[in-house]
């Protein structure tokens, strides 16, 4: 169940161990993005058997219904209320909590939230992907239902993880973000309204915000940490 984070307020949890990991993945993620968005930018093999795959998925049994209901999670209207939401509620709980700087992490979250048109809409216009047939115009690249679902709804999971005690939840929750991301990115292939690629694009990118994130928000509570236990050592 969801509990105040005791530990962050005595102190009693390690410093964070993997900050540099965090930046050399970030890194290898732009690497590969970089890449990828060459190899959608010129019509090469790669290319082409990005269309393949999108027709062999739009080609599947899941009901175009349910496709539409699953790229749907992904508009802008649905995901990113459900940030907002966790935000306030984290809010809520850290400054009940007592804990410094408690608006700070959520604020972050909107901040990166913030940042995914921010980048996605210049990649767009720069790589001048065309869509699936039946989708006018261009901009396709990278998908941007795609990464406002990753990142609305993986910085929701990152701003609930420290306040929840049992770790077979904190697992459980990651999957379930997980598994929602993945479904929002096929019912958008599915639907026709996005290459493969296209959504592919977009998770390195998301992971490369919600990375930075993370090595964000473990900094600030060990800051926390550390000011913590100094106010309460005896004097």
């Amino acid at each position: 169940m969801i509990s105040d984070p005791e530990s962050v307020r005595r102190g009693e949890s390690s410093p964070d161990a993997g900050g540099r990991a965090r930046v050399l993945a970030s890194f290898g993620l732009l690497l590969l993005f970089g890449l990828l968005t060459w190899q959608v930018s010129v019509d090469g093999a790669v290319r082409r058997a990005d269309e393949r795959l999108a027709r062999a998925v739009e080609g599947s049994r899941l009901p175009t219904g349910a496709a539409e209901f699953l790229a749907d999670l992904g508009n802008i209207a649905v995901a990113v209320p459900v940030l907002a939401v966790v935000a306030a509620y984290v809010a809520w709980r850290a400054r009940r909590a007592a804990l410094p700087r408690w608006w700070l992490p959520p604020l972050a979250a909107l901040v990166t939230m913030a940042a995914v048109p921010l980048l996605v809409v210049p990649l767009k216009e720069a790589v001048g992907r065309t869509g699936p047939p039946g989708m006018a115009g261009d901009g396709y690249y990278p998908s941007g239902h795609t990464a406002t679902a990753a990142v609305a709804y993986g910085a929701a999971v990152l701003l609930l993880l420290p306040w929840l005690r049992n770790r077979y939840l904190r697992r459980e929750l990651t999957i379930a973000c997980l598994l929602l991301v993945a479904a929002v990115s096929f019912g958008l292939v599915r639907r026709g309204y996005h290459w493969p690629l296209d959504v592919v694009g977009s998770w390195f990118l998301s992971a490369v915000l919600l990375l930075g994130l993370a090595t964000f928000l473990t900094r600030t509570r060990n800051r926390t940490r550390t000011s913590s236990s100094t106010a309460t050592q005896p004097k």
